[in-house]
């Protein structure tokens, strides 16, 4: 499932992206720097922290997406008004990030000003917060996330397990919040 991690260096263009967050941009350039890039670029796809691609490229895209995959074991589930994420062991796991990605599943933006000027921005699973809920070492783990501290906009969540300083995905998992 993809994620739309909203930048704001396009602000000066003529619109403000009203989903735009300062962590996606820290987010983009530490996968530049870990993809070996010169600069960021949009649109860009990364996939399982391991490959990015412009996003038009179907082909490159196809191939990334049918690449084999391990993951972690991980669950998450909904209980009296809490976010329920449980983690199981995984032996000689590298230390890894546990992070919660609240995100809106849809939403349609007017577009006043710019090279898009009157026109509806169609766009979904637009990433409302990056938060680290802790660290994993393989070991079992639970993380227990009030509902009620997520954006209020927020209807799913995406929870990544991902090594220290964005390497490749090592688990992920998703839960509607409505």
């Amino acid at each position: 499932m993809a994620l739309a991690y909203h930048v704001d260096y396009w602000d000066d263009l003529g619109w403000r992206d009203r989903f735009e967050l300062p962590q996606s941009v820290k987010r983009q350039n530490i996968y530049a720097r870990n993809l070996h890039h010169a600069s960021v670029y949009t649109p860009q796809l990364v996939i399982d922290g391991r490959f990015d691609t412009v996003g038009a490229d179907g082909s490159a895209l196809a191939k990334a997406l049918a690449a084999q995959r391990t993951s972690a074991p991980l669950n998450l589930s909904l209980r009296e008004a809490e976010l329920l994420v449980d983690i199981g062991a995984q032996p000689q796991s590298p230390g890894c990030d546990v992070l919660l990605v609240p995100y809106l599943r849809h939403a349609v933006s007017a577009i006043g000003r710019g090279e898009n000027a009157g026109r509806n921005l169609e766009e979904f699973n637009i990433v409302r917060e990056v938060r680290i809920l802790g660290g994993w070492k393989g070991e079992p783990k639970a993380f227990r996330v009030p509902v009620s501290s997520l954006p209020r906009d927020a209807t799913d969540v995406a929870v990544l397990i991902q090594p220290a300083g964005q390497g490749p995905m090592v688990g992920a998992a998703i839960q509607p919040l409505r």
